[in-house]
């Protein structure tokens, strides 16, 4: 009985972190945004520009730039639902994977997309957690991660395909490609060791 009281205040424990920390990372996009907004843009500039050698220290801010209120409103929702899920493994480990996502996601945009474009916003980090949620539950060999990755394919797996099409030319398909190929990854690199729990928070 106690065993199960410690694990249920554990998943409660980290639901609320996982949440708490959601909510704050969202809310800090919107922030930004105002800022950017007041500032008439000057946080634009923090957006990738393809293969120019300076703009590889902007690759972690560029995903935390939006281009514009409907573009933070539009990462939003989903970026709260993947993080929370994804955040529910622990808090350490999600940050570890948001951090190989955004960066191996904002390499791939300095390298191929297209000349003097600039390239900003979640929506790479957004892919990446899809990836790593569908095939985290495969790895891990976790059926309930399993059934929540089939779920989250489900829902959004049509809008992802479109996100990752050349043809879909209103938005950074490169970053889409790459944030979801580094989600994919991120569930390898970062799978959870057979018959080895986790420490609590990790």
């Amino acid at each position: 009985m106690a065993g199960a009281e410690v694990s249920e205040w554990r998943g409660s424990s980290r639901a609320a972190a996982a949440a708490k920390l959601m909510v704050g990372w969202v809310a800090l996009l919107w922030a930004l945004e105002a800022v950017d907004v007041a500032t008439g843009h000057a946080l634009d500039s923090y957006g990738i520009v393809s293969r120019e050698p300076s703009e590889l220290v902007d690759i972690v801010p560029s995903a935390f730039i939006h281009f514009g209120f409907g573009h933070v409103a539009a990462n939003s929702l989903p970026l709260l639902v993947f993080g929370f899920l994804a955040a529910l493994g622990g808090v350490r480990r999600f940050l570890a994977v948001s951090l190989l996502i955004v960066v191996v996601d904002g390499l791939g945009v300095w390298l191929i997309s297209p000349s003097n474009t600039n390239t900003a916003g979640a929506s790479g980090l957004i892919f990446g957690l899809f990836g790593y949620l569908v095939v985290r539950g495969f790895v891990d060999r976790k059926l309930l991660d399993v059934g929540v990755g089939l779920l989250i394919g489900a829902i959004w797996g049509s809008s992802i395909l479109l996100g990752i099409s050349p043809a879909n030319t209103e938005v950074s398909w490169q970053g889409h490609l790459f944030g979801l190929i580094a989600g994919v990854a991120a569930a390898f690199v970062f799978r959870r060791r057979a018959g080895r729990p986790s420490p609590a928070g990790v």
